[in-house]
């Protein structure tokens, strides 16, 4: 069983006991978050679709911990004009473990 939720305004595809990272959450380490907006539910072959997002379902999962990702390099240069600047960028991370599917 999977589906696709909506998180933080992104997309992803999450099974039982997955765990992923999701922009930062207003949620403290060891709490039990609800993700309302389902857009897809496959039950072993039988799919349910949402328009836009499916009817009663939700899907829970645990805040384990919140973090910073890998450094992106963010290089500016035009040529024979003397112009460059270097900058990086750490972007602010969650990391959930999905308890249950709520179909």
């Amino acid at each position: 069983m999977y589906a696709i939720v909506e998180v933080a305004g992104q997309q992803f595809k999450v099974e039982k006991d997955q765990k992923i990272f999701v922009h930062r959450l207003q949620a403290k380490e060891g709490d039990e978050v609800s993700f309302d907006r389902v857009l897809l539910i496959d039950n072993d072959g039988a799919v349910k679709v949402g328009k836009p997002q499916v009817d009663n379902a939700s899907v829970k999962a645990k805040v384990l911990s919140h973090l910073k990702g890998d450094k992106v390099i963010v290089f500016k240069k035009k040529r024979r004009k003397g112009y460059k600047v270097k900058n990086g960028h750490r972007q602010c991370l969650t990391q959930i473990q999905v308890s249950e599917i709520v179909a």
